[in-house]
């Protein structure tokens, strides 16, 4: 049975090529992750319309929208809400006219209208500015705003592209609990593109990760945030994982070295820690932990109440510290220091194919 949203997008660059599936259900809110340059903002835009494909299909609740082969709806066809970093909100119009003129453009009528906008903008927490323009609100109300134009379309697909990126950090939590509470209601499907571990966490209940214009993993937050496959999802998660070789209980990584784990297996491994498992010192570690690695720091900033120290050697590890040991330990930038890591806080789990 083919799914709500079935896509396969292809879209070829000069410099780019992206390759990517992505399959979906009403309700489901997909978080689109990977680095800058992975294809994450081309998936959305091909999504939405606005890049045509090379290749492949979108198919939404059974209609197409674009065959791959030049046969496409146009965007003003396309029952999508799309809200990026910039709000892009009419400045001529108050905030419930912006939030009405989508269901205006569907031929709904001007009271019917205003009612759904009015009431997304009170489920958004900002029914208060209806008569308020763009000029006179903040970022942040702007963008509530924003999104509640997207849903007020009832779209059956909502394209969100890094909509919190521009956003303070309280600010940006706030919405983010919003988003959590209406996206699952949608009655279509929801992609929000994010570089924020926080969006995948408490948004989505589906992750998809390109890297290099290809899906590198798919599953729920919990199961990449667990098992991530790429480094860069290791990062976002605040994770170190080292790929490698395994047998039995000992991982040959890619430099040569070799990573002692608690756990045996064969073949091709991610070895994954959490950087409070890194220990620092100044003089090679005497004591139990097994796995020693000799590094620069590379930065040394505030992490919650830890302090991150990035460490530039082959493995890329990341430490968290206590600031009082950050301080006996002098640790600045530029330092050479040694990282130990205990057998039995690694976690070891098998490299996944996707391209099978």
């Amino acid at each position: 049975m083919t799914a709500f949203l079935d896509a396969h997008v292809v879209v070829r660059r000069p410099e780019f090529d992206l390759d990517a599936r992505l399959t979906a259900e009403p309700g489901d809110v997909v978080a689109v992750i990977g680095p800058n340059g992975a294809g994450k903002s081309t998936l959305v835009r091909a999504l939405a319309g606005l890049v045509p494909l090379d290749a492949g299909h979108v198919t939404v609740g059974g209609e197409t929208w674009d065959d791959g082969a030049g046969r496409a709806l146009d965007v003003r066809e396309r029952r999508t809400g799309m809200v990026f970093q910039r709000q892009l909100l009419f400045p001529h119009l108050t905030a419930l006219d912006n939030v009405a003129f989508g269901p205006r453009s569907r031929g709904v009528r001007r009271s019917e209208a205003r009612r759904l906008a009015q009431g997304w903008l009170d489920r958004l927490g900002v029914g208060d500015l209806a008569g308020r323009r763009p000029a006179h609100i903040s970022g942040g109300q702007a963008q509530r705003v924003s999104i509640a134009r997207a849903l007020a379309t009832d779209p059956r697909l909502l394209l969100l592209d890094e909509p919190l990126a521009a956003l303070d950090v309280g600010v940006a939590m706030a919405l983010r609990v919003e988003l959590a509470r209406h996206l699952p209601g949608v009655h279509g499907v929801s992609v929000l593109v994010t570089h924020d571990a926080l969006d995948t966490l408490t948004v989505a209940n589906r992750v998809v990760v390109l890297d290099q214009g290809r899906v590198a993993q798919v599953g729920t937050p919990h199961e990449v945030a667990q098992e991530p496959q790429t480094e860069h999802v290791a990062r976002l998660m605040g994770l170190n994982v080292l790929r490698g070789r395994s047998s039995g209980t000992v991982v040959r990584l890619a430099d040569g070295t070799d990573l002692v784990t608690a756990t045996e297996a064969d073949g091709e491994v991610n070895a994954c820690f959490g950087p409070q498992a890194v220990s620092l010192t100044h003089e090679e570690p005497v004591g139990s932990a097994r796995n020693h690695f000799r590094g620069t720091i590379r930065s040394v900033v505030p992490h919650g109440s830890a302090v991150r120290v990035h460490l530039d050697n082959p493995a890329g590890l990341i430490a968290d510290v206590t600031p009082a040991s950050a301080a006996a330990l002098d640790l600045v930038p530029g330092r050479r220091v040694w990282a130990a890591v205990k057998a039995t806080e690694v976690t070891v789990y098998a490299v996944r194919d996707l391209t099978r």
